[in-house]
């Protein structure tokens, strides 16, 4: 997958993972400071991964209502929602109080946005990460991603082709 530069001369630092590659593992704290592995998804349950640049913003709280409006989407398909930023676990926590999120928000605070490096959508300009989604199989393999332009939303549109894409290879298997 390309990855687009633009926008007040953000740029991504290196080209974000390409699909049909293995995800790389991680830990991080929860919007409760509960750790969150990757890995424990495995052999279990499909993952969307869905980075995001701060909480509290516009365009990322718009976003994150749509997919929380929408999480029955997610849910049909047995994958995991779980969104991602450079906020702390505590922001992350009272934006999701303050707007009712039913799924988990990790801290990519520390080392800041080690995460969305090991993913090549950090914006090292910007100091967080892009408008990213990666579905992760269960084994762990990116099966489908989508990357917006610095500014710009992702449409609830992407997210259901990327699961259909994801239905369609676990039929095949």
């Amino acid at each position: 997958m390309l990855a687009p530069t633009g926008g007040a001369g953000h740029r991504l630092t290196r080209m974000a993972l390409e699909n049909d590659t293995q995800a790389p593992d991680f830990e991080l704290p929860n919007q409760f400071g509960e750790p969150v592995r990757l890995s424990d998804f495995r052999g279990r349950k499909a993952v969307a991964l869905v980075f995001f640049p701060l909480a509290f913003s516009g365009t990322c709280t718009g976003e994150l209502c749509e997919l929380r409006d929408n999480l029955s989407l997610f849910d049909d398909a047995s994958v995991e929602l779980i969104g991602i930023s450079v906020d702390s676990k505590w922001a992350l926590r009272a934006w999701a109080e303050t707007q009712c999120y039913g799924f988990q928000l990790l801290a990519d605070f520390w080392p800041h946005g080690a995460v969305a490096k090991d993913y090549g959508v950090f914006l090292a300009e910007a100091g967080f990460a892009n408008r990213a989604t990666f579905v992760i199989d269960e084994q762990g393999v990116i099966r489908a991603s989508f990357i917006s332009a610095p500014g710009e939303a992702r449409p609830l549109a992407a997210y259901r082709a990327a699961l259909e894409q994801l239905a369609a290879r676990r039929a095949l298997s």
